[in-house]
């Protein structure tokens, strides 16, 4: 067989190539908020359900939708002492099966999972031809759950947790670069005596309470010290020396800065900055920035320290926390989202 045709380099030699198989799965939750218990209970007979509203997992043109069976007496008289719930596909004129493990979780009064009724299913292919679903036939026990302190004025809530695998697929990728490692150069030390003395400058920035010149360039809405800090950056490739103290908020203004300016390299060090200072304190502020300026390693980083109920619940009671729900209200439905999806 011939070799696949590749470019050649002038030396005789193709140029490599690369490629990529790529898996992923997608992960939510529902709530089914049961209200006038009771009402069912008595109403409904074994062997008929109320089903949920539909519910999609998964994103975009690939995401499922499911709903719950929920069996007040049970699926079937063998199982009519108790509560039987199921997961239903609910793909619309879908003729293949959809693979999908589920969760279900009686929540207590603090909407935290019943560790003795919460059960996981193993993987099932689901239909779309009404096979009833899957689930528990024996999921709660009516006489146990109304005896319990999590039925409440007549309600309660159960929560299905759904994964789904997604398809193997595969895609091209670029070939890392070979890079030439370069000696060291000394011009950034040159340019950082210039900024400091200033002498021997053609063009001199305003900022603030700097001096006037004949030649100045007007620079608003940053401050004198973030604006130094940006032309420290952009001819030594470093940042200036600040207290420590002041790190995370000089940081802060420079990613700001480097955003509005798109200095990638100034910008993922900010990040880096940041990720060291992230905690209950600081993170409702530092996951605002984050989104308003689509970074996303630092916002995962909030994600990864919220994703501790204790800290969540802490970080919640901060004034910080009530800007970020006025100020960036989708990445709350982000942060649940991601906090679903680490359930296990």
């Amino acid at each position: 067989m011939a070799p696949t045709p590749g470019f050649n380099d002038g030396n005789g030699a193709a140029a490599p190539s690369r490629s990529a198989i790529i898996g992923g799965s997608a992960a939510g939750y529902h709530l089914l908020d049961i209200e006038g218990y009771s009402h069912t209970r008595d109403h409904l007979p074994t062997g008929q359900c109320i089903k949920s509203r539909p519910f999609t997992v998964g994103a975009g043109g690939t995401g499922t939708s499911w709903r719950i069976l929920f069996y007040p007496n049970g699926v079937q008289p063998d199982v009519s002492e108790f509560i039987s719930v199921f997961l239903d596909l609910d793909q619309q004129g879908a003729t293949e099966s959809v693979e999908a493990q589920a969760t279900f979780s009686l929540l207590d009064q603090t909407r935290e999972p019943v560790p003795s009724h919460s059960q996981m299913t193993k993987m099932h292919k689901f239909l779309c031809t009404g096979d009833g679903g899957f689930g528990y036939c024996d999921f709660i026990n009516r006489a146990w759950l109304e005896d319990s302190g999590h039925l409440r004025n007549d309600r309660f809530t159960i929560r299905c947790d759904v994964f789904v695998p997604m398809e193997l697929r595969t895609e091209d990728r670029a070939v890392d670069p070979v890079f030439v490692t370069m000696p060291p150069y000394d011009l950034h030390l040159h340019l950082e005596r210039l900024l400091a003395a200033k002498t021997g400058a053609d063009v001199t920035f305003e900022m603030k309470e700097s001096e006037d010149t004949t030649a100045a360039i007007r620079v608003d809405d940053m401050e004198a010290d973030v604006f130094r800090g940006l032309l420290v950056f952009m001819y030594t490739d470093g940042l200036p020396a600040c207290p420590a103290l002041q790190q995370a908020a000089m940081s802060q203004h420079l990613l700001v800065a480097a955003d509005r300016y798109n200095l990638e390299r100034l910008k993922l060090i900010c990040e880096d900055n940041l990720c060291a200072h992230i905690d209950t304190g600081s993170v409702a502020t530092i996951l605002a920035l984050a989104d308003q300026h689509h970074c996303s390693g630092l916002k995962e980083a909030c994600f990864d320290f919220l994703c501790s109920p204790s800290s969540l619940n802490a970080v919640m009671a901060t004034d910080g926390f009530e800007h970020l729900t006025r100020s960036c209200p989708a990445v709350l439905k982000e942060l649940t989202s991601n906090i679903a999806a680490r359930v296990p």
